[in-house]
């Protein structure tokens, strides 16, 4: 056995290292399993699957095992936006209003934590480019923990899955009678932006939103297992899910197959954090994106408008605003549904000038490196846990110590 893959450029030898620390997470019990994928120069480079899928049940992961990704949904919900422009449906600059009328004539709060009704007239109208930024205004139930518009928004969840029973035009309407809390365009407030791109995908398309993702993005990469919900013939295949209980620093039952909230299509499909998806279906969306926007054969969208999506969008200003409380853009910018990679010295770990991805709050990571002709996902299911960051850089880390060319 050589001790490098001639046609990936990886050391054997070094991706071991890469095994050993993810089997360690899963000894140490600080995640059940975790499913990594690395394809490079258009070849699988590297695939381990290790752990449990149910730790209980003593069921072990599988490399067609389903998992909530969580806001991994956002690059995909871009994506198909982006599709919409290049068909001349939408453009950037364009006010939300004629698709989403709900939103229309906004008032923004003086104070994001002091009274609903203290507000004035929104100097413009939302953009299409301030959801797929997040800087549409709009509350969210994410990042704003505190304060009066925190109870006015009961009902509405964010970020993992919306699962209202309303219906998307109630949903809008009952979001649309809130304030907003910030200008549009001022600055990036995580939340409901991407599911609002979501249904703007949906009533410019004249299909619903999950209708267009399965016609127009899924069926034509061979995206399988990539849904708002699990079908009951999958539900094998789903992981449980636990997340950490603050209080007590333990590890919690957060959703499990056989009574799971992603067995039953959701009437409010969330774009922004409600998709399940298999480590190969991501990856063959992550290949579509590193090869141009095309794979195998297949054109889903353009080289260029792949450039624009991994431009930078945010004005010094903004990276220098905490993202929950962290420093999140001293290293890294955020363009159309992916962040940048644009400074090494500010990520503080290994990467590369270009470097773009997401991950999702169920620990899930992807990037795709331009540069190296590479794209990786890693695969775990622990809610918001401490371990999720740390095993993310790992994972990062390790695969780029890797590389032997």
């Amino acid at each position: 056995m050589s001790k490098k893959d001639a046609d990936t450029g990886f050391s054997k030898k070094r991706l071991k290292r890469l095994t050993e620390c993810m089997a360690a997470y899963v000894e140490r019990g600080e995640v059940i399993g975790v499913q990594t994928l690395v394809h490079r120069r258009g070849r699988e480079a590297h695939c381990d699957v290790i752990g449990w899928q149910d730790d209980v049940a003593k069921k072990k992961l599988r490399g067609h095992t389903i998992f909530r990704i969580a806001s991994m949904s956002k690059p995909i919900t871009s994506v198909a936006a982006l599709m919409l422009i290049e068909e001349g449906r939408i453009r950037l600059d364009d006010p939300i209003d004629a698709w989403i009328p709900e939103l229309a004539d906004r008032r923004v709060m003086r104070d994001p934590v002091g009274p609903v009704e203290d507000t004035y007239p929104s100097p413009r109208p939302i953009t299409v480019l301030d959801l797929f930024t997040h800087r549409s205004g709009l509350p969210s139930t994410l990042a704003n923990i505190t304060g009066p518009i925190f109870k006015a928004m009961s009902g509405l969840t964010s970020g993992l899955g919306l699962r209202s029973n309303v219906g998307v035009d109630p949903w809008l309407k009952k979001l649309g009678e809130l304030p907003l809390v910030y200008e549009p365009g001022a600055r990036m407030n995580y939340g409901f932006s991407t599911d609002v791109l979501g249904f703007l995908v949906a009533r410019a398309s004249g299909m619903s939103f999950p209708e267009f993702l399965s016609k127009r993005l899924f069926e034509p990469l061979g995206m399988e297992d990539t849904a708002f919900f699990v079908p009951q013939d999958k539900l094998n295949r789903l992981s449980v899910n636990y997340a950490i209980d603050f209080a007590t620093g333990k590890r919690v039952l957060d959703d499990h197959p056989e009574n799971s909230r992603w067995a039953v299509e959701p009437s409010v499909p969330s774009g922004a954090g409600g998709l399940v998806s298999t480590a190969d279906d991501y990856m063959k969306f992550a290949r579509m994106l590193l090869d141009g926007g095309k794979i195998n054969g297949t054109r889903i969208l353009s080289r260029k408008t792949i450039d624009l999506m991994t431009s930078d969008f945010l004005t010094p200003e903004q990276r220098r605003m905490p993202f929950f409380g962290y420093d999140m853009w001293s290293g890294r910018g955020f363009g159309l549904g992916v962040s940048i990679v644009d400074n090494l010295a500010g990520m503080k770990e290994l990467s590369s000038i270009g470097q773009y991805g997401w991950g999702g709050a169920f620990g899930t990571w992807w990037f795709n490196d331009p540069r190296e002709d590479m794209a990786a996902v890693m695969m775990i299911q622990m809610l918001f846990g401490a371990a999720t960051s740390k095993i993310q850089r790992d994972f990062t880390t390790l695969v780029y110590q890797a590389i032997d060319d």
